[in-house]
């Protein structure tokens, strides 16, 4: 069963400076999380700019719990400047390569399997990634995630895509759900579009449930555990020290 707690990032990258920024993103900033803060790197990505926001990352974090969540929150904004001055650094040539951003707290479904429990296979677990948010009527998140479980081994049986992230958003009305699939190969996201711009729903059971539905397509950062199989390390680092 998850019982823990994820940040949800987009960033807004200025200019060509995606790949440095998800490169800093994980060898510079997640192996300091991973020792202070007990955050582990749950997946980093490029947004394909022909299905969304362009040049974007998207980043997700896993806390443990929410209890981990406000000991991170702690650590990151008991200080004068409401920032670790272990990070100042950091936070400094960020700014260089980023415009802002929009985050979320996700909470996730109990099958969802951690990022340990994803990866313990290895990387490389899908040539792309749809991403989706969609909004439901107050308090019916829930229900779109329990039906979204259900008709996950539909779409696995007919396109191969394979539900790996599955989340309802916090501090909002139980109304918006995150869900990420894994997809094996271009063909295999071409097959599964095609139907569903043709009225053959992914996720037919879910749609009672829907209000409104966004899908775009993430590609792996080299360094994303979705794609090593493993945490970004120090020795992942390029001219770079703390």
């Amino acid at each position: 069963m998850n019982t823990k707690v994820y940040i949800h990032e987009f960033i807004n990258v200025v200019g060509h400076n995606r790949a440095r920024y998800m490169q800093h993103m994980a060898a510079n900033w997640s192996p300091l999380a991973q020792e202070e803060r007990s955050q582990l790197c749950y997946g980093i990505w490029g947004v394909v700019g022909s299905t969304g926001s362009w040049p974007q990352v998207v980043n997700i974090w896993e806390e443990d719990g929410f209890d981990g969540l406000a000991e991170s929150f702690r650590h990151e904004l008991g200080h004068r400047d409401l920032q670790d001055p272990a990070l100042a650094k950091w936070w400094a040539t960020a700014a260089e390569m980023r415009s802002g951003g929009f985050d979320r707290i996700l909470v996730p479904h109990p099958k969802m399997p951690t990022v340990e429990e994803l990866v313990s296979g290895g990387g490389h677990q899908g040539v792309a990634y749809a991403h989706e948010i969609i909004t439901t009527s107050p308090g019916g998140a829930q229900r779109l995630l329990d039906a979204a479980w259900e008709d996950a081994e539909k779409i696995g049986a007919n396109h191969r895509w394979r539900l790996i992230g599955a989340w309802t958003t916090a501090m909002r009305n139980r109304d918006e759900c995150v869900l990420l699939w894994a997809i094996p190969s271009w063909g295999a996201w071409a097959g599964a579009e095609s139907d569903a711009a043709r009225g053959r729903e992914l996720l037919p059971t879910t749609e009672v449930f829907v209000r409104s539905r966004q899908r775009i397509l993430l590609a792996d950062a080299p360094l994303s555990p979705t794609r090593t199989g493993r945490q970004p390390t120090r020795t992942d680092r390029v001219d770079w020290t703390d």
